[in-house]
């Protein structure tokens, strides 16, 4: 992981030159969450601005890093960094809380959230998510070990929500997923078997074969069901 890191970031410098303002390295890589088989490397790269120009510069190095196996880094200006943050207030508490600086600024730390739409993007999410899960399980229901990699793939994506519906709530909570879902078991109430059964597949504590996914798919969308039920209940 670091001699990619090292190289993603030589080859930014040289892409971008002066106009790169940082590299920052954020999500799982960071909290120690990450499993190579299911995470992703997710990089934020800040300009002075993004034009056309900077997206050519750019389209090497990202072609490259997508060869790796990772998402394509988010680029951003530093005035866009400081004036989006209540659309994707999610999104930048997470960088926020769990990020490391590989070049340039720290641009991160200081920076101000404004969580204006904070809830609504929190429910927005969950809900989505959920939609999306159960569209995408009734697709490949018969089908176990299509099943069950689709809810292990789908785990982490809850557990980091299930720490902003914490956060909503008052309760801060370790970045790791273990942490959310624990809190949530005793906040929220839930159910944390699921869950809990989902990460130990990911994290390669359990075979894949030692959880029967049709079962666990009721008590699973159930409990995110809850969580969704406490952020609804919040004042608006």
């Amino acid at each position: 992981m670091e001699s990619e890191l090292n190289e993603l970031v030589t080859r930014l410098k040289k892409a971008h030159g002066d106009s790169l303002v940082s590299v920052i390295l954020y999500g799982s890589a960071v909290t120690g969450d990450h499993q190579k088989e299911f995470s992703d490397l997710n990089i934020l790269s800040v300009l002075n601005e993004v034009t056309p120009r900077e997206l050519a510069d750019a389209q090497p190095v990202f072609t490259w890093w997508n060869e790796q196996g990772n998402p394509a880094p988010l680029l951003l200006s530093e005035h866009e960094l400081a004036t989006s943050t209540d659309c994707f207030a999610i999104e930048f508490h997470d960088i926020q809380h769990r990020h490391e600086l590989l070049f340039g600024k720290d641009v991160i730390t200081p920076l101000v959230i404004d969580d204006s739409f904070y809830r609504a993007q929190v429910e927005h999410e969950l809900r989505a998510k959920l939609l999306r899960l159960r569209t995408k399980a009734a697709a490949v229901l018969s089908e176990k070990d299509a099943l069950r990699r689709l809810l292990v793939d789908s785990v982490s994506t809850f557990c980091i929500l299930f720490r902003h519906a914490l956060l909503l709530h008052g309760v801060n909570v370790e970045p790791k997923n273990r942490g959310a879902i624990e809190s949530a078991r005793i906040k929220f109430e839930i159910d944390a078997l699921p869950f809990t059964q989902l990460l130990d597949v990911r994290e390669q504590i359990a075979k894949p074969k030692d959880i029967d996914p049709e079962p666990l798919l009721g008590s699973y969308l159930r409990e995110i069901s809850r969580v969704v039920d406490h952020v609804d209940r919040l004042a608006k």
